[in-house]
């Protein structure tokens, strides 16, 4: 047998020693499987191996030394297992070797010197270890070398200054997160078969040589250095990007380039998908000649000091996904000619000093996602046409301007919204009914307005909210208590209005709410003891003299005694509560009968065609994060933090950060190697970008990494209490065994699966139906 091919099956255990026996084995394909343990010493007999493909394994312990006598191997595959130790120099003796891929694992030390004397070597694939100390020379003199990828790792020094000198077919040279220091060298312009150069998340300091752009690379990515710029000269790199027609990717954000972004960006190759220096102290004006790109797709200028007017000519830039702005000097009113982009899903304008009215013409973008206003000076009545988007998902904000009038009816058709943000303008008039249609919201803050009349009881409709802001508004009458049926609310701010009569009862009641305002009102009456009422630190009320009662630490006085009531009116009380309680049970074990009943269907998702899918799509869905990022995150995705596998992939947990912040997530990474896994990772995206509902695992953001073999991954909120079957089933003689479900736990759990499959089935466009339902695809949050 000379070709044995086992890869993308269930195997476990190790590697069978019978292999070894297989002297004329010439290719042996075992990717993709569970093998654990070692490479076996009997492989050292198949002297014929041209290819070896071991990765996506489980295999550890050392690299065998012995592999460097295995003179005829061409393709060499170990990456993504768990091996340790170094390096083994022996591998430098494999003078046939083309492709060396051992990326993915717990490698440490140098880089072997005698690597750079495999003269035949296309592709030397080291990334994600922790490999230490710098790059050898040799390394860079390795003519043969199209493919370099060293990214993630713990290497550090200068690049060399010859770095480009020595290397005549490099297509992909990519050194990021390193701690490499010093400056880009300026030989890198020899290296004219480059494609994607990436140096990003590192410690080079200096200007961009000028002669890179002379590179004429499809990517350019310097992100996350301390490369500077002062000078027009000092910007000298990109004027010479202007001579290449192939350019599609200049990312430069998170430096401290400064000065005036030359007007010769209007020259680019009109192929550019992704311009992105955010994060910058570039000043001066945004060059008109921004407009001139038909094909982009991302456009990042947040976080610099950019005056002067939003140009008109971005109207022009109708394939656009995603434009930040936010962050900077910018004033004038907004132009018309952003209602243009109708491809757009992401805005943002944010902490500048916008002015006027928002256009009406904001109703065009059909695909908007997210959107943020926030902290400028815009003014006049809320466009009702914005609130007509129904693509709007994620957040829109458009708190700290100078919005007056009323807020509109048409609030109620972001059906599909999860953050809604209003608060600190000028508004007016009476809350309408119709936010109570927003069936996915989680958060709503109108806080810091000038709202009057009663809170609406169609608020307490809102079952999926968690935070409910009407501070500081002129609001009468009493809070609704119905508001107390609102189980996922955990934030209640209600504080400076005119609301009178007593706290409802209703509202102890709510074991999800843990913070409730209501200072600086007319409440009188007493305060309930127990939930929120019995948190000193959750639980705020000054300002309302006519309270009484509560528990002691409140300090509250007594409430009056009142009359005795007969023993036959208790009694009589009693049983109705007993009756009523009974009937509850009952109905929420009818709602469920009927939820497992219709279960038994046999709906299906409407079938989707899918077209191939542009990068754009995965990294401008929420926020952009990298391979490398992700890597980081779940440190080298390590079996220490898997938390699950499927068909397509592992899930693994990380901590990452997120809009500034850092949580702990789920990572899903799709095997590239297993048969439709490309196919569902559109799918998912697809679909769990367009449903939001509290009882939904949220997604965070997700990757499509062309340059690390087809990378693909969703990152959802990581839940901390596992699945509902551990619960159900546990082992009570396990070190960590779970505790026993109360009743109510159950019923509130059972209560969240149907209102999730409720709004699946009747409140998604198209209706979905998922068609995998059972404990162990039930997962429990914070609050179980």
């Amino acid at each position: 047998m000379s070709y044995l091919d086992l890869s993308n099956n269930l195997l476990q255990g190790e590697i069978p020693w019978t292999i070894g026996q297989l002297r004329q084995l010439s290719h042996l394909y075992l990717s993709n499987n569970s093998i654990e343990g070692g490479i076996m010493y009997g492989l050292r007999n198949c002297t014929r191996l041209v290819s070896i493909k071991l990765g996506l394994n489980k295999l550890h312990q050392e690299i065998p030394d012995w592999l460097g006598g295995l003179s005829r191997i061409e393709v060499m595959s170990l990456g993504k297992n768990k091996f340790t130790g170094i390096i083994p120099p022996s591998l430098g003796n494999l003078s046939s070797l083309r492709i060396l891929n051992i990326n993915d694992n717990q490698l440490s030390g140098p880089i072997p010197e005698s690597l750079g004397r495999i003269s035949k070597l296309e592709k030397l694939g080291l990334q994600v270890n922790h490999l230490s100390g710098t790059i050898p020379r040799t390394v860079f003199n390795m003519s043969s070398l199209a493919h370099i990828g060293l990214q993630m790792n713990e290497l550090s020094g200068t690049l060399p200054s010859g770095l480009g000198n020595g290397l005549p077919k490099i297509d992909h040279l990519i050194l990021a997160l390193n701690h490499f220091t010093g400056r880009v060298p300026s030989s890198l312009a020899n290296a004219t078969t480059i494609q994607s150069l990436d140096l990003s998340v590192n410690k080079l300091t200096g200007s961009v040589p000028p002669e890179i752009g002379a590179l004429c690379p499809n990517f350019l990515i310097l992100k996350g250095n301390q490369l500077k710029s002062s000078t027009a000269q000092d910007w000298g790199f990109i004027t010479s990007l202007t001579n290449c027609t192939s350019v599609k990717g200049v990312i430069l954000r998170h430096n401290r380039f400064s000065g005036v972004l030359p007007n010769s960006i209007a020259n680019l190759s009109r192929q550019l998908e992704f311009f992105d220096i955010s994060f910058n102290e570039i000043y001066g004006k945004i060059p008109v000649g921004i407009g001139n790109f038909p094909y982009l797709i991302k456009l990042g200028l947040s976080r610099n000091r950019f005056t002067g007017a939003i140009p008109d000519s971005i109207g022009n830039l109708k394939m656009l996904q995603w434009l930040t702005l936010d962050n900077n000097r910018i004033s004038g009113t907004m132009p018309s000619s952003l209602g243009n982009l109708t491809q757009l899903e992401h805005l943002s304008v944010a902490n500048s000093v916008l002015q006027g009215y928002l256009p009406a013409n904001l109703g065009n973008l059909q695909r908007i996602v997210d959107a943020n206003f926030s902290n400028n000076a815009l003014s006049g009545p809320l466009p009702t046409e914005i609130f007509s988007l129904s693509s709007l998902s994620y957040i829109l904000d458009l708190s700290r301007n100078h919005f007056s009038s009323y807020l509109p009816s048409q609030v109620g058709g972001l059906t599909k919204l999860t953050y809604l943000y209003i608060h600190e303008n000028n508004l007016s008039g009476m809350l309408p009914d119709t936010p109570s249609n927003c069936e996915s919201l989680m958060e709503l803050r109108l806080d810091g307005n000038y709202f009057n009349g009663i809170i609406p009881l169609s608020i307490s409709r809102m079952r999926g909210l968690v935070l409910l802001n009407l501070t500081k508004n002129a609001l009468t009458g009493a809070i609704p208590r119905e508001i107390g049926l609102m189980n996922g609310l955990k934030e209640l701010y209600l504080a400076h209005n005119n609301l009178s009569a007593q706290i409802p009862e209703t509202l102890e009641s709510m074991t999800s709410l843990y913070q409730l305002d209501i200072s600086f009102n007319l409440l009188d009456g007493q305060v309930p003891a127990r939930g929120v009422f019995a948190n000193l630190t959750g639980f705020l009320f000054d300002g309302n003299d006519k309270l009484c009662g509560g528990i002691s630490e409140l300090h509250l006085p007594s409430c009056p005694t009142k009359p005795v009531v007969h023993r036959q009116r208790i009694t009589h009380v009693v049983q109705n509560a007993v009756i009523s309680s009974a009937s509850i049970i009952l109905l929420l074990c009818l709602i469920l009968a009927l939820v497992v009943f219709s279960l038994k269907g046999k709906l299906r998702i409407p079938s989707v065609r899918t077209a191939p899918l542009a990068p754009s799509f995965m990294n401008d869905m929420y926020p952009r994060v990298s391979y490398s990022d992700l890597a980081q995150a779940t440190d080298g995705f390590t079996a220490n933090n898997t938390v699950g596998t499927g068909r397509y992939g592992c899930v693994y947990k990380g901590r990452m950060l997120l809009k500034e912040s850092v949580i702990t997530v789920a990572v899903k990474v799709f095997d590239p190697e297993q048969s439709g896994s490309s196919r569902s990772f559109v799918a998912e995206c697809k679909v769990l970008s367009k449903i939001r509902h509290r009882n939904l695992i949220g997604i965070r953001t997700c990757c499509s990494d062309l340059n690390q073999n087809d990378f693909k991954a969703i990152v959802f909120d990581f839940m901390p209490h596992g699945d509902l079957d551990k619960w159900l089933h546990h082992d009570t003689y396990a070190p960590n065994s779970v505790k026993v479900l109360t009743l109510m736990q159950r019923l509130s759990i059972a209560v969240d699966i149907a209102a999730a499959l409720d709004y699946l089935h009747n409140n998604c466009q198209p209706a979905m139906v998922h068609c995998d339902l059972k404990p162990s695809n039930i997962l429990l949050g914070e609050g179980m």
